[in-house]
């Protein structure tokens, strides 16, 4: 009855997904208290109080036609809103023609690879990188090709060149980075630029950038995230309000695509077509209209930075080693064994829900979502300390 392909997908399925499916046996067993979950990129925050109050004001407001089907591609004004605030950000002259509203980041980047790919074309990703990634590139025909990073997981462009090929369709570029917290910086930013537009002659056709830019307010210590449509022409930039608004579960983003991009009609044309074919229809309406409404707000960085210091600092002393993060809400740290998975499973006896970096394409690392709640991180460090005396000494 099952397809092929989805049994080997679910044999090769989110390792995220996977533990955070642990924790809930866990928490069974021990009751959620005695049980430290840092699989999933779940904020605990509840949204900013501006965004919950400007959401209790739609409703109780009664607007007619709230709660209907919209354009596929959104609505024109919230639409607009976003584009101008991009362009303030980018310089550049969108206008609400180049966005399309989608059910979170996941959706957007389905609605453009359903878009741009054809059967067997590749995309590439710089490892780590999120593992769903990959799904989304064949849910669309197409084929992951996977070029890893170099020092302090930094973007290689001797290796992406060699990973170049005339099938080469787009390239998925996550800054900052889940799981590693990296921001790809500026200069190799514009070396891939160059690197791409002399491929793109070379090849005869275009080769699509596809930022993928969740945590773009979520960075620390005054780091500036280099903006994307500043530095390609070829560009679109996939966001979601699930972090920044702490909106995970009401799967509201957005595409917007370069006006410097060849074709575009076609493509915006395209992408309007997947959206609605690929059965997302439209974006949630009610949620299309909060985030017209609160696009300058965004959750506490502040917070977030405690947490990663808090964290970072003590795993330092228990002997890991691991690059501090600059964004985002994860650390990566190194596994102290060289089989990741084996040390993840090592960590649940203690109650730790990690992922390993195999998860990601990473093997001999972890990643430590801490977005969980403060009083869950300094819980967890005798777990973590009784798992550092087993696998350190």
């Amino acid at each position: 009855m099952i397809a092929q392909q989805m049994i080997e997908n679910i044999k090769n399925s989110s390792w995220i997904r996977a533990m955070f499916e642990e924790g809930e046996k866990l928490r069974n067993i021990h009751g959620a208290d005695k049980v430290f979950d840092f699989s999933l990129g779940n904020p605990d925050y509840e949204p900013p109080e501006v965004v919950r109050e400007a959401l209790k004001r739609l409703i109780s407001d009664d607007q007619q036609g709230l709660h209907r089907y919209t354009s596929n591609a959104g609505y024109p004004e919230v639409r607009e809103r976003i584009a101008q605030q991009i362009n303030i950000e980018s310089g550049r002259s969108l206008a609400a023609e180049n966005i399309i509203m989608t059910c979170g980041a996941a959706g957007g980047l389905n609605v453009v690879l359903k878009t741009i790919l054809n059967p067997a074309e590749e995309v590439i990703v710089f490892a780590p990188y999120f593992m769903e990634y990959r799904f989304y590139i064949e849910n669309h025909g197409g084929k992951a090709v996977v070029v890893p990073t170099g020092e302090g997981f930094e973007p290689d462009l001797q290796a992406l060149e060699k990973s170049l090929s005339p099938r080469c369709k787009a390239i998925i570029l996550n800054s900052p980075n889940n799981p590693s917290g990296v921001v790809y910086n500026t200069q190799t930013l514009k070396d891939i630029a160059a690197l791409l537009e002399a491929k793109a002659k070379e090849y005869n056709h275009e080769i699509l950038v596809i930022s993928d830019e969740p945590y773009t307010k979520l960075v620390y210590e005054g780091v500036t995230v280099p903006n994307m449509m500043r530095i390609f022409r070829n560009c679109a930039v996939v966001n979601s309000f699930s972090k920044s608004l702490a909106l995970p579960g009401e799967r509201i983003g957005y595409i917007a695509v370069s006006s410097e991009i060849d074709d575009l009609e076609n493509l915006i044309g395209g992408m309007t077509f997947a959206n609605r074919t690929l059965g997302f229809v439209n974006a949630p309406s009610l949620f299309q209209k909060l985030v017209g409404l609160t696009l300058d707000q965004a959750s506490d960085v502040s917070e977030y930075q405690k947490r990663r210091d808090f964290f970072y600092e003590n795993l330092l002393q228990l002997g890991f080693s691991c690059v501090k993060p600059q964004g985002a809400f994860y650390l990566f740290p190194k596994s102290p064994l060289s089989d990741d998975v084996d040390f993840v499973k090592r960590a649940l006896k203690y109650n730790l829900l990690l992922v390993p970096g195999t998860g990601f394409a990473c093997p001999g690392y972890f990643r430590i979502a801490y977005c969980a709640s403060m009083k869950t991180i300094e819980n967890s460090m005798p777990a973590f300390a009784a798992l550092a005396k087993e696998v350190i000494g």
